[in-house]
């Protein structure tokens, strides 16, 4: 593809084969309808009903009887309305969207994407259990597996995300209980092959679990092989970077009890109002999403292009490890994606042009309806050899922004970068 200066493009999209246009946002597209009329009320003869349902709050629930109160603790593994701090009416009929969305029948709604990825960990690892941690996953994760499940007596074990079948059955012992994947790679987007996860895990006799928070709505983990899906629906299924929430989903009972109990046991439930904002939020994610994936897309393939850039890890790309898996087992693109720059540039270069950008906001998350930027060089503890450390790296997340107001934007980074350079005589 040839190089690209930034007075010859103003507009990403045009850089885009119409296929795969279709083949990035197709599954938001798809899913739009469902999401619009998923857990809501519909009148019933004269009686009307409001088109969002309501946040009830509460702590104390009130029963007619000891023997009402009894039978309903002997329903919590279903949505009944015990206590304030084990779930309310909107948290359930929350749950009850996420596990139709992931293609499960259980889900655990819990205050944070961070809980949503150590609940499961908690519920099925015990002292003297071995586990499989992909060495990509988000970093306050590593840091529980390494902090707290260690000092419990449970044995991590970090494996590169693509390692071959064949490498990581040589890594699993009698011991081995639970594999846990992120895909695509938290910083550096490595696709996984879950399928390939799932079977390995099921000759162990352990969990697979998948965060599978970029592609919500665009991967069913349990029809690939995994037993548990963790959301931070902080990100995509909120939306507008106002709220803190996470939830787990299982697609069995054996799998939802001891992740029930453990969410009791240790008060992991959502506040009624954060529940309110995911749901509504759900409500306009594949409209967001569609236009999302589509600019991001664009500016993937833009910056490409440019020859300040090394390597961009966006799944839909060749470029992009394990882009196989993400065309065999997704039905569409996320917004968020990673670009590596070529090693002639610094850390204080990328630092420079960051700083510089108007567009893109400079903070952590992403998900929501604005463009973020944040570097990933010396932010990522890998044990394996990441994809990222050619260069300088970032990470991109595209908002609602008209995509040729971000990739101006961009372009005025990247140029200042390539004279920082030239003036340093390093070209």
């Amino acid at each position: 593809m040839r190089r690209v200066r930034a007075a010859d493009m103003t507009d990403p999209m045009a850089l885009v084969p119409p296929d795969l246009l279709e083949r990035v946002v197709r599954g938001w597209r798809d899913m739009s309808t469902r999401l619009v009329q998923m857990g809501r009320d519909r009148p019933e003869g004269d009686r009307g009903v409001f088109v969002n349902p309501a946040a009830e709050r509460g702590s104390t629930v009130l029963f007619s009887s000891l023997e009402a109160m009894d039978r309903a603790g002997h329903g919590r593994y279903g949505p009944e309305l015990i206590y304030g701090a084990m779930g309310s009416p909107i948290q359930h009929r929350l749950e009850a969207v996420i596990a139709e969305i992931e293609g499960g029948t259980h889900a655990q709604v819990v205050p944070s994407g961070l809980a949503a990825c150590t609940l499961p960990l908690l519920a099925y690892l015990q002292a003297g259990d071995h586990c499989l941690l992909s060495d990509s996953v988000y970093g306050p994760t590593r840091r529980f597996a390494d902090r707290v499940l260690r000092r419990f007596g449970v044995d991590v074990t970090y494996f590169p995300p693509m390692a071959t079948e064949t490498e990581l059955q040589a890594l699993v012992r009698p011991d081995t209980r639970l594999v846990f994947a992120e895909s695509p790679g938290s910083h550096s987007f490595e696709v996984q092959d879950i399928p390939m996860l799932g079977r390995l895990a099921a000759r162990a006799g352990a969990r697979l679990v998948v965060d599978n928070t970029w592609g919500i709505g665009l991967f069913n983990p349990f029809a690939h092989g995994a037993h548990v899906s963790v959301q931070a629906l902080t990100k995509y299924a909120a939306g507008h970077s106002d709220t803190i929430i996470g939830a787990v989903t299982v697609a069995s009972d054996a799998d939802w009890r001891p992740l029930r109990d453990t969410a009791i046991q240790a008060g992991q439930t959502a506040g009624p109002d954060d529940c309110w904002l995911t749901l509504r939020g759900l409500r306009t994610m594949g409209a967001r999403l569609e236009r999302q994936a589509a600019t991001a897309l664009g500016l993937a393939l833009w910056l490409q292009s440019r020859p300040e850039v090394h390597r961009v890890l966006h799944p839909a790309l060749p470029s992009c490890p394990g882009h196989e898996y993400w065309a065999r087992d997704f039905s569409g693109a996320s917004s968020l994606f990673g670009v590596v720059f070529d090693a002639g540039f610094t850390t204080a270069d990328m630092t420079a042009m960051i700083d510089g950008l108007q567009h893109f906001g400079i903070g952590a998350s992403w998900g929501g309806y604005e463009s973020l930027v944040l570097p990933t060089t010396g932010g990522i503890s890998r044990s394996c050899l990441s994809v990222t450390g050619a260069g300088p790296a970032c990470r991109l997340h595209v908002g609602l922004e008209a995509g040729g107001l971000l990739v101006d934007d961009l372009a005025r980074g990247l140029d200042g970068m390539s004279a920082a350079r030239a003036g340093r005589g390093t070209d």
